[in-house]
């Protein structure tokens, strides 16, 4: 339906071909003295007549006036060899009254915020230089005189239109006694290829395809006849935006297109812009489904408040609803938002949509990008040519899929042009300034970036000092002597025996670890057709009663139960009962566990010293509806590890790397002197968590560990827990930011109100930054829910904050994970090891780095064991079960 509602805005290639030759045209048409007048490409000189080489010097200030915020800027560019140089920066808001008002107040503005600018840095003694970088149609006779053709993005300042734009700046300065003297006026289409063409000398091209768009390009002398002189080059500002405001695009505009033209502030103009550009596509959409809408063809015909206004359909809304890997969620949750309760199949259309009119955008982008690499190309008369295209803007930066469409078609339209497509860095911000030394600042923050991040970068000989002390308290825990004092508490567990497979039943398994709480029916069979059958429910446990008295707690866990027996039609069977209690216990017998401490944000009164079991029994005497046969007390790891088991015999440890972090292994009984007997095996839960709470890792703890450690529920404990699990990561993370901020490396110094707030920065986040292939758009959408405005730059550097605190964890995990494969293959007296690792924990299965970290980790400190990682599937459910169903298995060959 989408498809055919759409067709029109679907173009072949013979149709991009034939745009190309129509801008090309139009091209040529804007660069003859006698036609420009008529063309609607107006290839305006920049008397830009050259690319930066380097050698470029001196001190200047830079306005930028063109988007959301103005910018100043002070440049320094200094000639001393190595091409280092300075930008400093700060951003002031471009308040509605000044974009709509006079001109006069605009300029006022603009040199308002010079002024402050130069008060804060203290330049007010010097007189410098100022670049003036514009980013709007301007006629120019010079570089430092450009005259005002049209506004454009929003921008609707009365009395500025065809006056010389400098000369207006140039009167406030003196107004203001401002000390400055303005050398150049500058498109930030040219300043973006300017400041790509500093690290790349093939860059001739600049693009911009965000809230506006725009081209520039090195276009020969004697090709313009606008200017005096046939040798070299200038670079020519196209302002294609205009591009078919005489009608030559109407066959391609579409009924939308027109109606979104007629709604906007310059009705006529500027239309090739409001066809691809990020500031019109969200309106497109919006147009499209109010009308699929009231033909009946989406959300059952209902047209909400939502749709019949105006811009409410933003572009970051297009963003998110095209990011195809995360299926069909975010297209429901914006929708849903927006008051339009769409089906699966609302949501798909919905989607299509949005990426049909952004592929139109790319799509015409790339045809008027063709007709300009094919003229440089004919320019230098080359059969083949390769280039540069410096670019920026947000719809090329941020969409999901706009990049890699937008390079595609341009190379199946210019096969014989090798591009390379640069994203420029503050492009419109350096521009008149040419070329600017941010290198210079960018190697001062690395320098104090890497100082902040030294601390988490692990050499190989620290990884095998963890791993050696692992060991040690390892051996501390379970010698008796030692045990009460050691911080690896390795507790029994009465574990014996792994499934054997003739386990059968019906089973319930109860799961609390977390802010959730699971009940599960699993339905067990034996033989040649085994298999595990599960029914759950899931209820909340809200944090009055996390926090509140364990009476309480174990009577919500009981009114849980109650609810599934009667779910489920068991009111009245007496089922056996495996308790997943995901918290320390030191447990005398398989179904006798004492809460050791609580963990994860628990802290029921009255819990700690007792036993678990006994509080569930008098929890369900005090409701007197149903008795239960509770048979094992089992920890999550101890569950992960059996689920595992029952696959793959080889499976002896269990590992959790989410929330918490945990390690379960089967230990010969001989070794465990805490426990009477010396035959067979049981599995020790070895709390790893506890690791370091005795100041034996404090030389690797960060000062970022102790603040998070100091404003935790448990300060001084579970302190590798606290380097190595989801429950902390994005709270060092958070306190990283905040160091930096204020040594003025991020946000422009400015810490957010909600940056301040304990436990903002989610683990997610982590694994969502990390992974993302346009990670800019990932990181900067999680700032802005931060209320943090970032730039690229501060992008970049969240994200390296979370790839060192993540790798961390990821290492010191598998640091400790090798001091236990190592002790099984000491056990066994082998000289090599094959073992089996279950593992569960959101870390492990989400984050897209965790995994392959914490293995090569282990392959390094424990060459001599072959270790397989096996996922579990809900082994604090089912693993519950399976100990269950084992420990009746045993004990009714006990009995026998």
């Amino acid at each position: 339906q989408v498809d055919r509602y759409l067709y029109h805005m679907r173009l072949s290639d013979d149709v991009l071909l034939d745009v190309m030759a129509r801008f090309q045209a139009e091209m040529v048409k804007g660069l003859g003295r006698d036609t420009n007048p008529t063309a609607t490409v107006k290839m305006l000189p920049t008397f830009v007549r050259s690319l930066p080489d380097g050698s470029e010097k001196g001190d200047f200030l830079a306005a930028d006036v063109g988007g959301s915020q103005f910018c100043a800027h002070q440049v320094k560019v200094f000639d001393d060899g190595r091409q280092s140089r300075q930008l400093e920066t700060k951003f002031y808001p471009t308040p509605k009254e000044v974009i709509q008002g006079n001109g006069a107040e605009l300029f006022d503005y603009v040199v308002d915020c010079l002024v402050d600018f130069m008060e804060v840095r203290n330049l007010k003694h010097k007189k410098l230089p100022l670049g003036f970088t514009f980013s709007f149609p301007c006629k120019q006779t010079k570089l430092e005189e450009g005259f005002l053709l049209g506004w454009t993005k929003h921008f609707k300042v009365r009395g500025v239109q065809d006056t010389d734009v400098v000369s207006s700046l140039r009167k406030a300065l003196q107004k203001h006694k401002a000390n400055l003297d303005v050398l150049a006026l500058v498109n930030d289409t040219v300043g973006t290829m300017m400041t790509c063409g500093y690290d790349d000398p093939r860059c001739e091209v600049g693009l911009i395809i965000g809230t506006g768009t725009n081209a520039c390009y090195m276009e020969d002398m004697r090709h313009i006849d606008l200017v005096e002189g046939d040798e070299g080059r200038m670079c020519i500002n196209t302002e294609w935006g205009a591009f078919g405001d005489d009608g030559a695009l109407d066959d391609l505009r579409t009924e939308f297109d027109q109606e979104l033209d007629l709604g906007s502030l310059n009705p006529g103009k500027q239309l090739f812009e409001k066809m691809i550009s990020s500031l019109y596509l969200g309106e497109l959409v919006r147009l499209v489904l109010l009308k699929m809408t009231k033909e009946g063809l989406l959300f059952n015909g209902k047209v909400s408040t939502a749709l019949l206004t105006k811009g409410k359909i933003e572009m970051k809304h297009v963003y998110a609803m095209e990011k195809y890997k995360e299926g069909l969620s975010n297209t429901k949750e914006i929708l849903t938002e927006l008051n339009l309760f769409p089906s699966e199949e609302d949501c798909i259309a919905v989607q299509h949509v949005c990426t049909i009119i952004s592929f139109r955008s790319a799509n015409l982008c790339a045809a008027a990008l063709a007709a300009i690499l094919t003229r440089l190309r004919e320019n230098k008369k080359l059969l083949r040519m390769r280039t540069t295209v410096g670019i920026d803007g947000g719809l090329y930066k941020f969409h999901p899929q706009y990049a890699k469409r937008l390079h595609k078609v341009v190379r199946r339209l210019v096969p014989n042009c090798d591009v390379r497509f640069v994203l420029s860095v503050k492009g419109s911000g350096t521009g008149a300034a040419m070329v600017t030394a941010v290198g210079y600042r960018l190697a001062a923050q690395r320098k104090q970036i890497d100082a902040a991040l030294a601390p988490f970068l692990l050499s190989l000989d620290t990884l095998r000092e963890v791993k050696n002390k692992m060991r040690t308290e390892l051996e501390f825990g379970l010698k008796r002597e030692t045990q009460a004092s050691a911080s690896v508490k390795m507790l029994p567990t009465y574990v014996c025996g792994t499934p054997d497979g003739t386990e059968k039943g019906k089973f319930l398994a109860l799961d609390l670890g977390g802010t959730n709480f699971r009940v599960l029916l699993v339905k067990i069979r034996s033989g040649r057709r085994r298999s595990v059958q599960m029914y759950n429910k899931i209820f909340a446990i809200p944090l009055e009663i996390m926090q509140g008295t364990g009476e309480e707690l174990f009577d919500h866990i009981v009114q849980c139960i109650a609810d599934f027996l009667e779910y489920m039609g068991l009111k009245g069977a007496r089922l056996p009962l495996g308790f997943t209690f995901s918290f320390p216990c030191r447990q005398a017998s398989i179904d006798k566990g004492t809460l050791v401490g609580w963990t994860k944000g628990f802290k029921a009164t009255d819990c700690e010293g007792e036993d678990v079991v006994d509080m569930l029994r008098e929890a369900i005497r005090r409701r007197n509806e149903f008795d239960l046969d509770i048979v094992a007390v089992v920890n999550d790891t101890v569950g992960t590890m059996m689920t595992c088991g029952y696959e793959d015999p080889n499976c002896e440890i269990g590992l959790i790397a989410g929330t918490g972090s945990n390690v379960c292994y089967m230990e010969d009984m001989k070794n465990i002197e805490i426990v009477e007997g010396n035959e067979g095996k049981m599995c020790i839960n070895t709390e790893w968590g506890g690791f370091g709470d005795n100041g034996c890792i404090d030389n690797i703890r960060t000062k970022y560990d102790k603040e998070v450690d100091e404003g935790s529920l448990n300060p001084g404990k579970q302190r590798y827990e606290k380097m190595t699990s989801g429950m902390y990561l994005g709270e060092i993370v958070r306190q990283i930011l905040i160091d930096l901020t204020k040594q003025g490396l991020l946000f422009r110094g400015q810490i957010s109100e909600s940056l301040r707030k304990r436990g903002i920065f989610e683990t997610k986040f982590l694994s969502q930054i990390e992974s993302d292939r346009l990670a800019l758009l990932q990181v900067r959408r999680i700032l802005q829910q931060l209320g943090l405005d970032s730039t690229c730059e501060d992008s970049i550097i969240v994200k390296e904050v979370c790839g060192a605190v993540s790798r961390r964890a990821a290492q010191l995990c598998g640091a400790g994970l090798a001091a236990i494969v190592e002790k099984r293959r000491e056990n066994r007296g082998v000289d090599r090891l094959q073992i089996t690792v279950g593992v569960d924990g959101t870390l492990y299965k989400l984050h897209p780095h965790f995994s392959r970290v914490l293995q090569e980790t282990v392959k390094e400190l424990a060459p001599q064991c072959d270790v397989t990682f096996m996922l579990s599937e809900d082994g604090s459910g089912k693993g519950a079960a399976l100990i269950t169903a084992v420990a009746k298995r045993l004990h009714n060959v006990g009995q026998k």
